[in-house]
């Protein structure tokens, strides 16, 4: 008879790689029910997941919203250049790696002992087009040339928050003017009741992007619980329709939201500037529970 889930979880702790990084203590555990698969914590919080054998598998669902994003940004295949701001464990850069070959993709990761754990023990395809900077995510951006990408992702955390820098208008402009015509903006945004933060973002991106839809699942839409919602924008028209499909269907399901329900939901808040930006909210002990 095999062994139970507790006891393998029990043996994938006790195989974890610790290592103290510059954003914290890094730990990563092996998954027990694939082969070679890991999860990232830093100090304790879930960052990433990653499958070796399966860089197609995306076990987190706010990254399997973003792996749809992925999906639907370019025809299925087609080469894409893609942004990443934040890369913790590089999920995502080996998805498109792994789901659009020959694209070519720049990470803004700060944190460089995290980017040296990660190299070392996880390593990258030596054919993926992945170019890794250790700077602050706005720095690396500006040092990106202008119109260069399809896609621009951004996934910080610093300490569980999204610093302030990276939640204003100017932040925005910068976005804007590394995308090319027709490109899209993807954001992992995390908050909890009262959704304060989640609306001002979605003000802050509706003054700089015609067009801009939001998916997250009921019980963070309701103000119920802390939670993840991915932001996308762009100023063509979005794959609303085909986006609602693919996360209606996944294994926690998600609701997109766009046009006059996103406004109302929205309600009075107001585009956040540099001058007033604030990190975002820190989660509750009880998420990471």
């Amino acid at each position: 008879m095999g062994k139970s889930r507790n006891s393998r979880r029990r043996a994938a702790a006790a195989d974890a790689v610790v290592e103290a990084v510059d954003g914290g203590l890094a730990q990563l555990i092996p998954d027990p029910d694939r082969g070679r698969a890991w999860t990232l914590l830093i100090d304790g919080a879930p960052q990433s997941h990653v499958d070796l054998d399966d860089p197609g598998y995306l076990s987190f669902e706010y990254q399997r919203r973003l792996g749809h994003v992925i999906d639907l940004v370019a025809p299925p295949g087609r080469p894409v250049q893609v942004v990443h701001l934040g890369g913790g464990a590089l999920t995502l850069a080996r998805y498109v790696a792994a789901t659009r070959p020959r694209s070519t993709q720049q990470v803004v990761e700060r944190d460089a002992a995290l980017v040296q754990l990660v190299r070392r023990e996880l390593p990258l395809d030596p054919g993926a087009r992945i170019r890794v900077r250790s700077v602050d995510a706005r720095e690396g951006l500006g040092k990106v040339p202008e119109a260069w990408a399809d896609l621009v992702i951004a996934d910080v955390f610093s300490g569980a928050r999204t610093p302030a820098h990276l939640t204003s208008t100017e932040f925005l402009d910068e976005v804007r003017r590394v995308l090319r015509p027709g490109g899209v903006y993807a954001a992992n945004i995390a908050d909890g009741p009262p959704l304060a933060h989640l609306r001002g973002q979605i003000a802050t991106v509706g003054a700089r992007f015609a067009e801009v839809a939001v998916v997250a699942d009921a019980g963070v839409w309701r103000g119920k619980r802390f939670g993840n919602a991915v932001l996308v924008a762009a100023d063509v028209q979005l794959p609303v329709g085909e986006l609602t499909r693919r996360c209606a269907s996944d294994p926690h399901p998600g609701r997109v939201e766009h046009g006059r329900a996103l406004r109302d939901f929205t309600g009075g808040a107001v585009a956040v500037t540099d001058a007033v930006a604030v990190a975002s909210p820190s989660p509750p002990p009880s998420v990471f529970r």
